[in-house]
């Protein structure tokens, strides 16, 4: 049957596919709108398929934070390119999967890719039909759901970095302000953990390992090998833990000591920091 204009403009107005695709998926299915659609969905999932393997380092990063502010939620949608992370199309599936998990509170990532937005599809099938219109593999590269007294949250002017920090302990204390610069702390000094019970065995045997190859290629002799990697393993902590890291804004204060004069009892229970591309 004859495929006109109108035909092709109608099933693009419904699934945001391309022109020729459109055109091509009613000719495939002699017409047929249902089954065009269905066509142009396995088209998506063809090019999934075959970008599967491929890196996605750019994208958007979107929070939530619940209007008594103890809790957060940060999605990052990632994709291939730039120019697709600022697709209407791209921007609209990353808000509506954020607003689905603080509609559901949906625990993980997991959850999130199966729960189903208002059409009644999962997020997952979303994300493959939109791979099929924009040509590009999309991935939730991350999802966090944070409670605590009080979460407060950062991205940064490139969108691509977010932050959430969890307060104890704020007994009224107002930590807005406090709480995006320690924010902004995480995102720029990128600790790998809270304090230092937080690191794991394997990194600080590897961190001892390389301090005493440094020193070692220093000429240090052996048996100052062992006290010369601790040392270096209390720096270690010292940069890479958040409560031990010096505060950018004010050398003289650790992050601990800026919470203690801030208010007694006041704490950072945890913090998720996420970066597309790095």
């Amino acid at each position: 049957m004859a495929i006109t204009a109108q035909d092709v403009n109608k099933l693009r107005q419904m699934t945001g596919a391309g022109m020729m695709d459109c055109k091509k998926a009613l000719q495939e299915a002699d017409g047929d709108f249902d089954k065009a659609v269905d066509i142009l969905r396995k088209q998506g999932q063809k090019v999934a398929a075959k970008r599967a393997d491929n890196a996605v380092s750019e994208g958007t990063v979107l929070i939530n934070i619940s209007e008594d502010g103890t809790n957060g939620k940060l999605v990052a949608l990632a994709c291939e390119t730039e120019p697709v992370s600022n697709v209407e199309d791209f921007k609209n599936l990353a808000q509506s999967i954020l607003d689905k998990a603080v509609a559901d509170n949906i625990a993980d990532k997991d959850a999130l890719l199966a729960a189903t937005l208002a059409d009644g599809r999962p997020v997952s099938e979303h994300m493959v039909e939109l791979t099929g219109k924009l040509g590009e593999k999309l991935e939730i590269s991350a999802y966090e759901n944070v409670t605590a007294d009080k979460v407060v949250p950062y991205i940064h002017s490139n969108g691509k970095l977010g932050v959430l920090v969890a307060f104890a302990g704020v007994n009224g204390t107002d930590v807005a302000e406090l709480g995006k610069d320690v924010a902004m702390q995480i995102a720029a000094m990128k600790p790998v953990a809270l304090d230092k019970d937080g690191i794991d065995a394997a990194t600080i045997e590897r961190e001892i390992e390389v301090g005493k190859e440094q020193a070692r290629a220093e000429g240090k002799p052996e048996a100052m090998l062992e006290k010369i990697a601790q040392g270096k393993l209390q720096k270690f902590y010292k940069d890479s833990t958040l409560l031990n890291q010096e505060f950018v804004k004010d050398s003289s204060l650790t992050i601990r000591q800026l919470l203690e004069k801030t208010s007694k009892g006041l704490s950072v229970t945890s913090f998720k920091r996420v970066a597309i591309g790095g």
